[in-house]
């Protein structure tokens, strides 16, 4: 019997976790959809031109997503592709007015900043700063609230928030703008205040202040419906906002608590048959209404990435992963021609305007319901990535990975003159940034932090990798902080019980050897000062490096690319796990005590060379970065021993 109801367990878990196993494929196939039918931008139907719209921001953040999930470059050329579309060389926006104020234009400023700092075009930057200037002069309601547009007086809506306050975030928190977190907590504080009930919890779609709108309720100013997809808009902005918001600004915790305040109300109004949400969302068995595509997509991606980032208990996972099933059972349909296409989004819904929307239920169950409209893929998209990760978070949850910031302590002046650390950051977009190898490693639950301080025991405690990347010469830093005897000696220790230390150094002249080898040799291990796979131009052949069948750290991955690399030597307790075919030590790994380190003569895997913009496809550095991040959460102690169990 025991036997029986084990089995009925795990098979219960395999069927929840199934849809989330496959989430990525899907991902990647709605993205053909997309990449098919809007090859552009959304310019479909030449009576009807494109317009600078939130709806291609809404696709791109999918696009993004599946971008930094993959490294398969063609996702961020068809994000440049679409911008390109719209901003010229001077940074202009097509068909963008500014003197509209229209709230909704602000969304694809994501993706301006995205652009900008991963190819450093100036035009993306001057874009991205005409939709800050918006925001400066965006019309406010008496306590300061955006009106949703100039057209909407004294109005704000759910929808806004999401338009608005994650680019908003983004932009304040990159170009030390600590003033405006204030305004974005109150953005969200002011939206709730007015348009939460208290009965439910949920949050009416919008609020006219000035309560002359003919929808709105003349004592509390109130449209007469929970419209799901601006309680969707509302709970996505709440959670990309809180991932960039500063972990220090006493504004987080308002945050926090009101997206849990959020969340607790959308579960309780989860359809329990398929796990969506109907368009009106209290209302199910309401004549006419219908589950809704965009707004259950949402939901999903919401909750889970909430889970996620630490901002709700992992009780609420059920809630997506049902969620989740469902619109794959219910909205995602394959055609004749393999195409995989959305079903169930509502094309629109709004309040006021001409012809006017009363925002009386008979109103929302008039808007078309569509197939592959671009905000429901977009939903899905994002709801996708975000459920793909519930596959490998679990690897290496709870586990931190510190990137040093002091034996590497380059600086740089930013665009606007502020000066900032540069070269192999986690936050660093740009070619030599770490951006994609900080995905991976939280993408498989390890939290990325630096330590811009020597290494004493105090500040490697908590962290379970260490990783050092190219220490400074004096052309890179002119008060370069060597490693010391007394620096070797407390990493020595931190190894000996248990850490992972990873080396990435770099060839001669690019990298100091003297000092940083008083580290490296504590384990055996010797950079030369030398310079192999010199690679002229593109002729990237010079830098291919072969991974022989049943490598130990890169099992599934043909061929990797390092150029400029210094050679290894080693002695006892230092190994070679990959070597090239004229001797060449590759990778040199070492057990000391409990921890193990392991060692690489070149930075290899920053943005340029994983993110596949420049690598041609056959080298796999990508794949690579992520198989040496599970390589190296199963060095941890306890790691092995935990996952057999």
């Amino acid at each position: 019997m025991k036997k029986i109801i084990r089995f009925s367990l795990v098979l219960g878990l395999l069927v929840t976790l199934l849809p989330a196993l496959q989430a990525q494929n899907w991902s990647e196939k709605m993205a053909k959809t997309v990449m098919t039918i809007w090859k552009d931008s959304l310019y479909t139907n030449p009576a009807k031109p494109a317009k600078w719209t939130y709806d291609q921001g809404v696709i791109l953040k999918g696009i993004e997503g599946l971008w930094y999930q993959t490294g398969d470059g063609k996702y961020f050329s068809y994000m440049q592709k679409c911008m390109d579309f719209f901003v010229n060389e001077k940074g202009e926006i097509r068909t963008y007015k500014q003197s509209d104020y229209n709230i909704d234009n602000v969304l694809c400023g994501r993706i301006l900043l995205t652009l900008y700092h991963v190819t450093g075009k100036e035009k993306y930057f001057k874009a991205a700063q005409t939709l800050r200037e918006q925001l400066r002069n965006q019309p406010r309601t008496k306590e300061g609230g955006f009106w949703h547009k100039k057209i909407y007086p004294y109005q704000m809506w759910l929808d806004g928030l999401y338009m608005a306050e994650a680019f908003y975030t983004e932009y304040a928190v990159t170009y030390n703008e600590p003033e405006a977190l204030n305004d974005i907590v109150n953005q969200f504080r002011w939206m709730e205040l007015h348009a939460r009930d208290t009965k439910t919890g949920l949050l009416y779609h919008g609020w006219d202040e000035s309560k002359t709108q003919q929808w709105a309720n003349p004592q509390t100013g109130l449209s007469p419906h929970f419209w799901a997809r601006a309680m969707a808009w509302y709970g996505m902005a709440l959670v990309d906002v809180l991932e960039n918001f500063p972990a220090e600004h006493p504004g987080r915790d308002t945050l926090r608590a009101i997206l849990q305040r959020f969340a607790a109300a959308i579960k309780k109004v989860q359809d329990p048959a398929t796990g969506l949400w109907y368009d009106i969302i209290n209302l199910p068995k309401e004549k006419g209404n219908y589950l809704e595509a965009s707004a259950s997509s949402m939901f999903v991606c919401a909750i889970a990435k909430a889970v996620r980032l630490g901002h709700l208990p992992a009780t609420y996972l059920p809630v997506s992963q049902k969620g989740f099933a469902g619109i794959l059972k219910e909205f995602v349909k394959t055609d004749a021609n393999g195409q995989t296409n959305l079903h169930g989004t509502v094309s629109v819904s709004g309040l006021g305007g001409n012809p006017y929307r009363d925002g009386s239920y008979a109103y929302y169950m008039s808007e078309p319901v569509v197939v592959n409209d671009p905000k429901g893929v977009g939903a899905f998209l994002q709801a996708a990535n975000e459920m793909a990760l519930l596959k490998t978070l679990p690897e290496g949850k709870g586990k931190t990975v510190l990137l040093d910031d002091y034996f590497n302590a380059e600086k740089k002046k930013d665009i606007l003159g502020t000066v900032k650390p540069y070269h192999y950051k986690w936050y660093e977009l740009y070619n030599n940034g770490f951006s994609l190898l900080g995905h991976i490693f939280r993408s498989k639950g390890v939290a990325t932090q630096t330590l811009s301080e020597a290494p004493t025991a105090k500040n490697l405690r908590g962290a379970a990798i260490y990783l050092i990347v190219d220490a400074d010469n004096t052309a890179d830093n002119p008060a370069p902080n060597y490693v010391q005897p007394k620096d070797a000696e407390e990493v020595h220790n931190w190894v000996k019980a248990g850490g992972v230390l990873v080396l990435l150094h770099n060839d001669k002249g690019n990298a100091e050897f003297e000092h940083f080898n008083l580290l490296a040799e504590k384990f055996g291990i010797h950079f030369n000062e030398d310079s192999r796979n010199r690679v002229i131009g593109n002729e990237y052949s010079s830098g291919k490096i072969e991974i022989p069948a049943g490598n130990p750290i890169l099992p599934g991955v043909k061929k990797i690319y390092q150029k400029e690399i210094s050679s290894i030597s080693l002695k006892a307790p230092a190994k070679a796990l990959l070597t090239k075919e004229d001797g060449t030590i590759i990778f040199a790994v070492a057990k000391i005590g409990k921890g193990t380190v392991f060692a690489t003569g070149d930075p290899w895997l920053y943005n340029e060379y994983t993110d596949g913009r420049k690598l041609p496809a056959e080298y796999e550095n990508y794949p690579a970065a992520q198989q040496l991040v599970s390589w190296l959460i199963k060095q941890i102690p306890g790691k092995e021993v935990r996952k057999k169990k």
